[in-house]
């Protein structure tokens, strides 16, 4: 197994951690949830970057029912920053919520906790985009996706579908012609590619 496998293997064992000691899902359950894993950790392509993508849904909708589910994390000693957003009037008809915790381990994770309105636009749509990215990984995307995202620097804000849509439908291998291909397909928003 090459090293960016391995290591991208250790950062998603530290994921599942995570969501051991937060508990994340069995506390969206509680509330009547359906939790849905999105992104990197769900695709297996979690690396370097400590986050963790959740959508959840309830039906019926209710905001206490968002705000119980977070109350019950905040109670987890290493959370250390809670964000909200109440985006239920925008396109994106949610609530945002971010995270900040420290692991057990010591290391800061974020989660992005987005409370999806049934019915909405989004309604499954990323659940939809993982299970795409999924089918269509092969080997050699997979190890392409992992060396881009362990070589492009933390601070350095890019949207993992976008080295995603660059490597499977791009055909980029590396670094360099991820950041020739971005220049030409610059990021506008929500970027709404699908395999």
């Amino acid at each position: 197994m090459s090293e960016v496998l391995q290591l991208a293997e250790m950062y998603q064992e530290q994921a599942r951690e995570v969501l051991r000691e937060t508990r994340l899902l069995e506390i969206w359950e509680s509330v009547g949830a359906t939790a849905n894993l999105v992104g990197s950790l769900k695709n297996g392509l979690l690396i370097k970057r400590r986050d963790i993508d959740l959508h959840v849904y309830t039906d019926p909708f209710r905001l206490s029912d968002s705000f119980l589910a977070m109350a019950r994390l905040a109670e987890n000693k290493g959370i250390r920053s809670i964000q909200y957003a109440n985006l239920l009037d925008a396109e994106d008809r949610c609530l945002e919520w971010h995270v900040s915790y420290v692991s057990e381990r010591g290391d800061t994770w974020k989660m992005d906790i987005i409370h999806i309105l049934k019915g909405s636009y989004y309604d499954g749509y990323f659940e939809n985009v993982a299970e795409r990215i999924l089918a269509v990984l092969t080997p050699e995307t997979r190890e392409a996706i992992l060396t881009i995202k362990n070589d492009l620097p933390v601070e350095e804000q890019v949207m993992g579908i976008e080295i995603y849509q660059a490597v499977i439908e791009g055909g980029v291998r590396d670094e360099r012609a991820f950041r020739q291909w971005r220049e030409l397909h610059p990021p506008q928003g929500i970027v709404n590619w699908v395999p």
